[in-house]
């Protein structure tokens, strides 16, 4: 599996429920990767998209304890066990773990491949990534050349974890 997340120098990845900066270069390359596969996020990354629906043009499936909880065009499922059973339908390559914190820390240990952006600035936050520059199982092996967005720099890094 892989993972996406736009982090900031300290990890952080949102405040408030919402992302940290909206960059247009790292939507675009968030789309790029994600479109026509498959997205697994939560129920609170869920209410920060657009019109609070499922991404259009991927398979959605949402990850909620909430046995009740239901949601147009996307498929919810209620534990891991039953998260890995529905992802044995597709290649492993296929399937974009894109938040948000709790669903990150539950399915790094499953990834593969974690595509970063880094932005270099240091933000007010409440939610943040594990720092994979300090877990000896993730190698960096692809780094950007610096983009700067206004004021706001930051890279394009590609982690993988050898299986």
């Amino acid at each position: 599996m892989n993972i996406i997340v736009a982090a900031d120098d300290n990890w952080a990845i949102g405040n408030n429920n919402e992302l940290l900066i909206t960059i247009p270069a790292d939507h675009k390359l968030f789309r790029q990767e994600t479109e026509g596969k498959v997205v697994v996020y939560g129920r609170k990354t869920l209410a920060t998209f657009p019109q609070k629906m499922p991404l259009p043009g991927r398979r959605n499936i949402i990850l909620s304890s909430n046995p009740e909880y239901r949601v147009k065009g996307a498929q919810v499922v209620h534990s891991l066990e039953e998260l890995f059973g529905e992802l044995k339908k597709y290649k492993t390559q296929e399937v974009y773990v894109i938040g948000g914190e709790s669903v990150y820390r539950q399915l790094l240990p499953y990834c593969e491949t974690a595509h970063v952006t880094r932005i270099h600035q240091n933000y007010q936050a409440d939610a943040f990534f594990p720092d994979l520059d300090e877990m000896p199982e993730w190698k960096l092996v692809a780094d950007s050349e610096e983009q700067t967005y206004f004021d706001v720099t930051y890279h394009f890094l590609k982690y993988e974890k050898p299986s």
